[in-house]
C-alpha cells in the first residue's frame, strides 16, 4: 500500500450529487448544509496493536481517546458536537468488564459536552479489538474554517502548547502504565491518556465570523501545517523560538522536544491561520475563557510547504507525522 494521504486522495469523488455537501474528503471533518445550521460528521478507527496496547492505554483511556479524537475534528471544524455512534468489533481475548470500561470512557467525556450516544453496531472478530467512533455536531451556517482558507499575511497560530501526549507515550512504551511517573511525568500520562479537545477556542474562532483556517494536531504539527499549506497553496513558515512548549517539556532535550512536538501528535490542539487583526480579537476572547493563542509563524507566497526558521536559517519541514502505511 502507498502513502495514506495519496491513497486517500485516489480515492476521493471527483464531485459530489448531493447540493448541499460543502466539504468533504479533505478536511478534518464533512460539512453539510443544513437549515438552521451547518451539520458537521467525522469518523476515527482505533486498532488494538496500531493506537494502543495494554501497556499504554487501559480501557477506560480507549474509549475515552477514540470520543476525543473525533470531538476535535469537530473543534477544528469550530463546531460543537452533539451525537456519537459506535462500532466494535470484539475478540474473545475482551471481557465484559473491560469493554465496559471502554464505553465508560466515551460516556464521562460525553457527558462534559452533553453529547449524546445515538447508535452503532456490535460483531465478533478473530482479529485484535477495532473501535470506530462517527460523531456529529453543528456550526452557524456559512462558517467554513477550512484548511484552505489561509492567505498570504496570515499569522499562524497554535492554541495551547503541544508535544505532551508524545512524551507521554514514550514514557509509557518505556515503563507501561503500571510504571512509576514523577508528578511531572504524569503530566504527560495524562495528556496521552486523557487529551482534551479544544472545543472552546474552535467555537470562539467560529463566532469571530472572520476568515480562517483551521486543523486539528493528531499527527503532529509538521504534518497538520503540511496540510494547510497543501489546501490553501500558500508557504507557511514557523519560528522555532514561538513555539508553545510547556514547563514539563522543556525538561527534556529541545531535540526531544522538537520531535514530540512536529511528528508526535495526539495532542488535539488547533493549529491555524488568520490575519493579524483578527487574531489579535479571537486571542483576546480565548483569554478570558482560559485558553492561550499563540502567533507560531506567518503566511506568504510561493511554492506550498512549510518551513522551519531557527535563528537566521530556515530549513524546509516535511509533512511525517503519523502515516498508517508507513509506521
Amino acid at each position: 500500500m502507498r502513502d495514506e494521504f495519496e491513497w486517500i486522495k485516489s480515492i476521493s469523488p471527483a464531485g459530489y450529487r448531493q447540493s448541499s455537501v460543502i466539504q468533504g474528503i479533505g478536511d478534518d471533518a464533512a460539512l453539510v448544509r443544513g437549515s438552521a445550521w451547518d451539520q458537521i460528521v467525522c469518523l476515527d478507527t482505533m486498532v488494538e496493536g496500531i493506537h494502543f496496547t495494554n501497556q499504554t492505554m487501559a480501557p477506560y483511556h480507549v474509549g475515552y481517546k477514540a470520543l476525543a479524537a473525533n470531538i476535535s475534528d469537530i473543534a477544528a471544524m469550530g463546531g460543537v458536537p452533539l451525537y456519537y455512534l459506535v462500532s466494535i468489533a470484539i475478540p474473545s481475548t475482551w471481557k465484559e468488564e473491560g469493554l465496559s470500561q471502554v464505553y465508560k470512557g466515551m460516556a464521562d467525556l460525553a457527558e462534559a459536552y452533553e453529547m449524546d450516544l445515538i447508535g452503532g453496531d456490535t460483531v465478533s472478530t478473530k482479529g485484535p479489538l477495532v473501535l470506530s467512533v462517527t460523531v456529529m455536531g453543528q456550526v452557524e451556517p456559512g462558517r467554513k474554517l477550512l484548511r484552505s482558507n489561509a492567505k498570504p499575511g496570515d499569522v499562524v497560530f497554535l492554541s495551547g502548547t503541544v508535544g505532551e501526549s508524545a512524551g507521554g507515550l514514550s514514557l509509557l512504551l518505556e515503563r507501561s502504565v503500571k510504571g512509576e511517573f514523577t508528578a511531572e511525568e504524569a503530566q504527560l500520562v495524562k495528556a496521552h491518556q486523557l487529551p482534551e479537545p479544544h472545543v472552546g477556542p474552535g467555537r470562539i474562532l467560529a463566532a469571530s465570523g472572520k476568515r480562517v483556517a483551521l486543523n486539528d494536531i493528531s499527527d503532529g504539527v509538521a504534518s497538520e501545517a503540511n496540510e494547510i499549506a497543501e489546501a490553501s497553496g500558500v508557504v507557511l513558515t514557523l519560528f522555532h523560538g514561538k513555539l508553545s512548549r510547556s514547563s514539563v517539556l522543556r525538561m527534556y532535550p529541545e531535540d526531544q522536544q522538537d520531535q514530540w512536538i512536529f511528528y508526535g501528535g495526539e495532542d488535539y490542539k488547533l493549529i491555524g491561520t488568520m490575519s493579524p487583526d483578527d487574531f489579535s480579537q479571537a486571542a483576546s476572547a480565548c483569554e478570558k475563557t482560559g485558553y492561550t493563542l499563540t502567533v507560531i509563524g506567518e503566511v506568504s507566497s510561493g511554492e506550498p510547504g512549510v518551513r522551519l526558521k531557527r535563528g537566521s536559517q530556515v530549513e524546509p519541514l516535511l509533512k511525517a507525522g503519523y502515516n498508517h502505511f508507513h509506521n
